[in-house]
């Protein structure tokens, strides 16, 4: 009996459990801004959902939807006068050096491409007045990914959900009246793009075929658009008329009606556009079809659940009511009534979004993941790779979604091609680079302005996911045949960049030109690109190592690891930004970038207790104000530094209703929907706080003194939350762990270990070995007592 009621116990704390409402974002009325409707996605087709009454409103984006067409942005002969610049940078003749570079060592053209909508599904419902709908409700259900809408008009209930289907690659609505012939509606497909036309496919099926707009791209840069999409709408299984004309369908008569939307492009990769985007939908489409509309949500239901089941989180005694409250009235309420289920929904959300964003088949989840409705975004809606890009992914490896980083992994080895491209023109070294952008098209050159632009530690900081998942999963076969090979590329490039600094006694090897995200102009030295690049070097000396591969090369980057300018601590105690002691006390910049090797870096921790330190005091002195991104790193921060106080308020700073009428809070924080605020909205501050409660409640990135994994239990548990449970996340090594906590004290844990590797548990003063085989687990009590194993 005890055994099963062990057994019962684990069952619960591996399956979630969800109250009605409690995974759910609610609203008593439509959106009436972007910021304000629900994201569906299947990581290559989005839509956000309004949630209209008289009028419903989709708008629909494809990944592979941006402007212009492949191209090199690579200057042919820049690195002649790389070392010019390098000489006037160590002489101090910085504007001189950012001048030179301006002329002629910047990408061509100068920007990179944007991000675009695709279209808009919009549905026209007939005889409803709004100001007589009653009994109105939306929701996103974030354990079935689906967008509800529900109202009552003329004494019938409308109901009506959307979903964007992973398995079968489609985007289904169902509308449904509980009266007989009530339902009738026109479905229609605009897109922003001008050069478009319409077309009828068959008695069910109407398509919309557009090249995408020319665009300017920033000054005298413009784009020629190339990018051709195709997206076609059918509907089926409905018992009301259905009548199809060039650009719309009408359906009357009819209780039910499903729509099913699919869309593709020309782009085959990011150098071919030879793909026929009206039969990559055909095929789509055609294959839904053949599927009833329940076999449709039963197959998305399940591929979602697969992916989101796999983690629960529940904290402390959320109120009935809080948890049936609109959902931006629940933001203002949580300011002054305890609501710390809330945080628990913001890290469902994350998660969520990485599912709906990033999945394999379509591209990495970009600035705003998948979604945009803007012709011209904010910064494009690129791939902003010195902190944006790396945070959207901080969270699936102890989230327990590896499968996400897919796309990921897959634009860096095409960004290596173009990566060694601008390796070999700017700086005539092997290997392979990229700056602080890319887009579609794998631009890797420095692009904007020198300033800022050169900063060639992106792809070297992007190399830090792929070994991540290597550690987490162990899986060799990716390490020798995608990992290894990226890194090594990197190293190499690394390698051949690194200068001597004529300034220093002992010689020291420095990065340059390069800068500091995103102040302090060009330079030579940056404390950040040095932490990136001995992180890099670390990591392929370690993978060559477990692939007992490349001797020569292991011993060069030790030698050159060795060399690199170390951390230094400057005159108010602070971790130095650069080589020089210049740092600004009353500095509030929202990028912390000489803080990488504290998070997402591991050179920092209270191994090195001084500049731990340092690091905390740097903190401090950049406050805990900023962009709702710089917030959610600094959650990030807080937790490494073990103050779970600390890191809770930042993230109950980044909690706080923004851009909304009932607001007066315009900073960084949350829109209705939980959309990240820089403002404007950017998804990184998402998916960065949902990596900050994983710091906060579990942590793998340390070492024992005997190079035993150490995971660490509960290192930054607010006061806010004395009570809790959490289940499924990963740590390196391979292990799963499941914990409860009670009055602000483990009260039980489960660890499950996948590879059969050695580790020390650690709660507090508290440590145990484990020595578990692969697929073997045990559970402990508060004191890391062993209850049972199996």
């Amino acid at each position: 009996m005890m055994r099963l009621f062990l057994l019962l116990i684990v069952a619960l704390w591996t399956s979630p459990s969800y109250a009605d409402g409690r995974w759910k974002l609610l609203y008593d009325q439509p959106a009436k801004e972007w910021v304000e409707a629900l994201p569906v996605g299947n990581g290559r087709m989005g839509a956000m959902v309004f949630g209209g009454v008289a009028e419903e409103r989709l708008q629909v984006n494809e990944s592979s939807v941006w402007t212009g067409g492949p191209h090199s942005y690579a200057r042919p002969g820049a690195a002649q006068y790389l070392g010019e610049i390098r000489k006037l940078l160590f002489e101090g003749k910085q504007r001189e050096a950012e001048q030179l570079a301006e002329r002629e060592f910047m990408s061509v053209p100068l920007r990179q491409q944007f991000y675009q909508p695709m279209a808009d599904l919009r549905l026209k419902l007939e005889g409803i007045d709004p100001e007589q709908v009653k009994s109105y409700h939306r929701n996103l259900d974030l354990k079935t990914a689906t967008a509800t809408t529900t109202y009552t008009a003329n004494d019938v209930r409308f109901e009506r959900r959307v979903f964007a289907s992973f398995p079968d690659q489609v985007v289904v609505v169902t509308l449904k009246a509980e009266k007989v012939g009530a339902l009738a509606f026109t479905a229609s497909l605009p897109t922003p793009h001008t050069r478009n036309e319409a077309a009828v496919v068959d008695e069910t099926t109407i398509e919309r075929r557009a090249l995408v707009n020319d665009a300017n791209i920033g000054g005298a840069d413009r784009a020629e658009g190339q990018v051709r999409f195709a997206a076609r709408l059918r509907v089926v299984e409905t018992d009301g008329e259905v009548v199809v004309s060039n650009d719309s369908m009408r359906v009357s008569g009819a209780t039910h009606a499903t729509l099913l939307l699919a869309a593709a492009t020309n782009v085959a990769d990011f150098r071919d556009l030879t793909a026929d985007p009206s039969a990559l939908a055909a095929t789509d489409l055609d294959a839904a079809s053949e599927r009833s509309s329940g076999d449709l949500y039963r197959r998305h239901v399940a591929d979602h659940r697969e992916l989101f089941d796999r983690v629960d989180l529940q904290i402390g005694r959320t109120s009935e009511a809080a948890l049936k409250q609109a959902t931006d009235e629940r933001l203002i309420a949580s300011k002054t009534t305890a609501d710390p289920d809330l945080a628990a929904l913001v890290f469902h959300y994350g998660r969520y979004l990485m599912i709906a964003s990033s999945r394999p088949g379509g591209q990495p989840a970009n600035l705003q993941g998948l979604w945009n409705q803007d012709l011209s975004p904010a910064w494009g809606s690129k791939y902003t790779v010195n902190i944006n890009t790396e945070m959207n992914y901080w969270l699936t490896e102890p989230c327990n979604l590896g499968e996400c980083n897919g796309p990921l992994f897959a634009a860096l080895s095409e960004l290596a091609e173009s990566g060694a491209e601008v390796a070999r023109e700017h700086y005539a070294a092997p290997g392979w680079v990229l700056h602080h952008n890319f887009d579609r098209w794998r631009g890797a050159a420095p692009i904007n302005a020198s300033n800022h632009g050169i900063w060639p530690t992106g792809g070297a900081w992007l190399c830090q996911h792929l070994w991540l998942h290597y550690l987490y999963t162990g899986d060799e076969a990716f390490l020798s045949e995608t990992a290894y090979p990226l890194m090594k590329g990197a190293a190499q490039f690394f390698a051949a960049y690194l200068a001597e600094d004529p300034r220093s006694e002992n010689r020291w090897l420095i990065s340059g030109p390069s800068n500091s995200p995103e102040q302090g102009g060009l330079v030579m030295g940056p404390a950040m690109d040095h932490q990136i690049i001995r992180d890099l070097f670390a990591n392929t000396i370690a993978a060559s190592e477990v692939l007992q591969v490349d001797d020569d090369l292991r011993k060069e980057l030790l030698a050159l690891r060795a060399r690199i300018a170390p951390n230094q601590i400057g005159k108010h105690g602070q971790l130095q930004e650069w080589l020089e002691d210049v740092d600004d006390p009353e500095n509030d910049h929202r990028h912390v970038s000489h803080l990488w090797g504290l998070h997402p870096g591991v050179e920092i921790s209270p191994e090195t207790p001084e500049l731990f330190s340092a690091a905390k005091r740097s903190l401090e002195m950049r406050g805990d104000e900023g962009t709702g991104w710089s917030r959610a790193w600094k959650v990030n921060f807080w937790a490494r530094l073990r103050d779970g106080d600390h890191a809770y308020k930042v993230l109950d700073g980044l909690m706080t209703l923004t851009g909304s009428p009932k607001s007066k809070h315009r900073g960084g924080g949350l829109y209705a929907n939980l959309f990240d605020a820089h403002p404007p909205f950017q998804i990184d501050g998402n998916y960065g706080a949902t990596s900050g409660v994983c710091e906060m409640l579990v942590q793998s990135h340390r070492v024992t003194a005997d190079g035993e994994r150490l995971i660490e239990l509960l290192p930054a548990l607010p006061s806010a939350w004395p009570e809790g449970k959490v289940s499924g996340l990963r740590t390196r090594d391979g292990f799963e762990v499941a914990i409860e906590w009670l009055d602000g004290v483990l009260s039980e844990c489960h660890v499950k270990s996948l590879l059969g590797k050695p580790a020390t548990l650690a709660y507090g003063d508290l440590q145990v070995q484990l020595h578990l085989g692969s697929n073997e687990s045990t559970s402990l009590d508060a004191d890391l007592l062993e209850t049972s194993s199996r």
